[in-house]
């Protein structure tokens, strides 16, 4: 299974089994001086910057890239509460900075929340999990922060 990324506290139609720890990916860019003089026309002129958002949308890869290889070193086959920051380091250099919490997961069955039992007996007496039926949008949502 490949680590997925979501970027709510839960990763719809799995369960969050158990909570493993805090990944980041980050990458620093600098901008190309040449296409920095041509970005600084474009700016004159109006219309997108297409050398910042191609720089933008490789460093956001690089980002989770490395926040994925360190999510697969724990064993995590997902990462929930996806965020992304930036900051600048230097003139002309900034920071790209990803992070979530690395969980394990679980696969809804759809039989879990539709199906009651169907054989006639009164179930009141077994555990909780099998007696309530619950949709998976009405289950109680991972918190990230305790």
């Amino acid at each position: 299974m490949t680590v997925q990324l979501s970027n709510l506290e839960h990763l719809p139609n799995y369960q969050i089994t158990e909570r493993l720890d805090v990944v980041y990916g980050s990458t620093v860019r600098s901008k190309h001086v040449g296409k920095d003089l041509f970005a600084g026309l474009k700016n004159i002129v109006g219309g997108e910057l297409t050398a910042y958002t191609e720089l933008l949308e490789e460093s956001r890869q690089e980002a989770i890239d490395r926040m994925i290889v360190k999510a697969e070193a724990l064993g995590a086959d997902a990462v929930v509460g996806l965020r992304f920051s930036t900051s600048s380091i230097a003139q002309g250099a900034s920071e790209l900075f990803v992070y979530g919490t690395a969980v394990k997961v679980a696969p809804i069955s759809q039989q879990q929340y539709q199906n009651p039992p169907s054989d006639g007996y009164n179930h009141s007496n077994q555990n909780v999990s099998t007696q309530t039926q619950v949709a998976p949008d009405d289950l109680p949502r991972f918190n990230p922060f305790g």
